[in-house]
């Protein structure tokens, strides 16, 4: 599933709502505007609005209420909520943007129409993902296939993007078809960076035979909480205890001095970080490391 039954908050409305007016923003005014396709679901109704002059704001709703009640049983209460309320959205402001006289002026400039269709719906959508929404269509679709025929949804979504993308060429040509491969890789970055934003945590974990020193060094030089690990090695059997601790990356050479004046056989990992949730990191440096030392929790 999408999600278990959550508790549905209106902050998570309210940005799902930012997010479907941005990528909506981009769709109108830079992919239509520019006549670039698009995948998924909305690279159809583009298809359908160039053959049969059917505003996508509707069919928008029309292609994607279908999979949404055959998907409801893959999706939980609160992800079938999000993606009703992300596709109605969605189809609200294709509408609104479709009646607002504004035009950006690009000059007719096909890459920078790339740049901004990706950029404009890449943040659109990652504050939508970001939130527990989805706008339905292809995701749906990939996540079926993934629970009745196991197939990863990564391989469904490119494969129904190359799909809609190919029937795409039937109103757009190669060059306009080469900037819309453009808008889709900024837009899978773009996604990307919104989902993690620009954290950048160092998660470490230490083996060594002087952990106790070590940790210790590190809650009172660095102020940051570790937590012991039992562990046991696979070729010895012996048994020991290994550190784990998340830090920012300006406080990672300072660490690296603290192990290497311990043990200079000390195995360490460092593993990047996306989001740390819970009491206890924050990027802020802090006044006093002696007193934050004492306030945090040390798991043993």
């Amino acid at each position: 599933m999408y999600q278990t039954n959550l508790k549905v908050r209106w902050l998570d409305f309210m940005m799902i709502s930012l997010g479907c007016a941005l990528y909506a923003f981009g769709l109108v005014k830079i992919n239509i505007a520019n006549k670039l396709a698009e995948g998924g679901i909305t690279g159809i109704t583009l298809i359908i609005r160039y053959w049969f002059h059917i505003d996508p704001a509707l069919s928008t709703i029309v292609l994607n209420l279908p999979l949404i009640i055959i998907g409801y049983r893959y999706l939980g209460r609160t992800a079938l909520i999000y993606t009703l309320y992300g596709t109605l959205s969605l189809s609200f402001f294709i509408w609104f943007w479709q009646r607002i006289p504004f035009q950006l002026n690009i000059n007719h400039d096909l890459f920078i129409a790339g740049i901004l269709a990706g950029l404009f719906g890449g943040i659109g959508s990652g504050i939508v993902y970001r939130f527990g929404g989805t706008t339905g269509g292809t995701d749906i679709v990939a996540r079926i296939f993934e629970n009745s025929h196991g197939i990863s949804m990564g391989k469904t979504l490119l494969f129904l993007d190359a799909l809609v993308l190919s029937a795409s060429l039937s109103y757009v040509d190669i060059r306009k078809m080469m900037y819309t491969l453009l808008a889709s890789y900024v837009f899978s970055k773009i996604v990307t960076f919104t989902l993690e934003g620009a954290y950048a945590a160092r998660g470490v974990v230490i083996i060594s035979r002087q952990y106790d020193k070590i940790a210790q060094e590190v809650m009172l030089k660095l102020g940051r909480g570790v937590s012991y690990l039992q562990a046991m090695g696979g070729y010895s059997k012996e048994q020991y205890q290994a550190i784990y601790c998340v830090i920012s990356p300006s406080e990672l050479m300072t660490l690296k001095h603290i192990i290497n004046d311990n043990d200079k056989r000390a195995f360490v990992s460092i593993l990047s970080v996306n989001e740390v949730l819970g009491e206890g990191f924050s990027f802020d440096v802090p006044k006093s490391k002696l007193s934050l030392r004492k306030k945090k929790k040390t798991y043993k």
